[in-house]
Formats: C-alpha cells, sequence, structure tokens
C-alpha cells in the first residue's frame, strides 16, 4: 500500500494514504498584504457604463492593480449596435488612481481611447465616484454567488471558469431584465 501511495504522489501517514503538503492556496494566488500574508486571489472587472461585466481576470493578492489593466482593455469584445455605425471599441476609459501612469496614458493615447484616471495626489476620488460605484456594484454581483465568495479551487483556471460563469450569468439576468420593461 505505502509503495502505491507514493506513486500515486499521496504521503502515507497512520497507515492510510493523504495528499501530501503540496503548496497551500493553489495557482493564482499569492500572498495578500493586509491578511498576514495568507494566499488570496483578487478579482479584475471591467464593466461597462451600466455596470455590466466585459472582461474579468484573476491573480494572486500581491499583484498590483495597473498590471491587469492592459489585459482587461484588450480583452473587450466588440461593441456592436444595431442602429448607426459599428464602434468596434470604448470611448472613454475610467479607472481609480492604482491605473495612473505615463505608460498606460500612453498606451491609451495610441489606441485613441480617452483617458479618466485620477491623478494620485492631485485629484480626490470623488470626481471619479460618481461612476464607480457602477463598476463596485458590478463586483457585489459576481460575489453575490456563493462559489466566488470564498475560494476553494486549488486550480486558478476552475476558479477563473466559475467567475466566466458567473459573469454570464449576471450579464444575463440584467439583459432579460431589461428587455422585459422594454416590453411595456
Amino acid at each position: 500500500m505505502r509503495i502505491w501511495c507514493e506513486r500515486a504522489g499521496l504521503d502515507v501517514r497512520d497507515r492510510r494514504c493523504r495528499l501530501g503538503a503540496g503548496e497551500k492556496g493553489g495557482s493564482l494566488t499569492g500572498p495578500n498584504p493586509v491578511d498576514r500574508g495568507k494566499k488570496g486571489s483578487k478579482l479584475h472587472v471591467l464593466s461597462e457604463a451600466q455596470g455590466l461585466p466585459l472582461a474579468v481576470a484573476v491573480s494572486g493578492a500581491h499583484v498590483h492593480d495597473s498590471q491587469a489593466f492592459k489585459p482587461l482593455i484588450l480583452g473587450i469584445p466588440a461593441v456592436r449596435s444595431r442602429r448607426g455605425p459599428r464602434r468596434r471599441k470604448p470611448v472613454k476609459v475610467r479607472a481609480d488612481k492604482a491605473y495612473y501612469s505615463a505608460e498606460h496614458l500612453r498606451w491609451l493615447r495610441s489606441r485613441n481611447l480617452i483617458a479618466r484616471i485620477a491623478r494620485p495626489g492631485i485629484e480626490a476620488n470623488e470626481r471619479l465616484g460618481r461612476h464607480r460605484w457602477k463598476s463596485e456594484r458590478s463586483i457585489s454581483w459576481l460575489f453575490g454567488y456563493r462559489r466566488l465568495t470564498v475560494r476553494y479551487e486549488r486550480k486558478g483556471s476552475h476558479f477563473l471558469a466559475f467567475l466566466g460563469l458567473a459573469t454570464t450569468l449576471t450579464c444575463y439576468k440584467r439583459l432579460a431584465k431589461l428587455t422585459t420593461w422594454d416590453i411595456f
């Protein structure tokens, strides 16, 4: 039995096979700077003007928010409309002070996007607060699914799959609610 357990990658203790002491937390986790260094994940959500999540990402808790900025912008799906000229990209990007850098501003200008990012030490958060609650609301919609509130999955790909499923369900519920109100 001991040989079988060792071949399977398990550790033998008390004459039973148990999982070995692998790295706790799994992939896409990192030491949380505000929670005594415990392993944790951070959700990055990019939402549209009404709060529907368009692009989502997961990173370790120690990764700075600005590192997820470009991948989220590149992950925006094409914007399609029934009327008028078809737009393929948004016009404005609103973000927190954490996303402010000269590199991000140059990159947004090269993509013909208007940046509405608060400058640290100069502008207060109150100006962006009018729009920030929409993205905070979309994050709370996603955390309404218990599976995402506490991360149980060790594999980052599994957690990201559940996050994508929650995003899809959130968009479906919001759009179904909007279409029923449009009928009346």
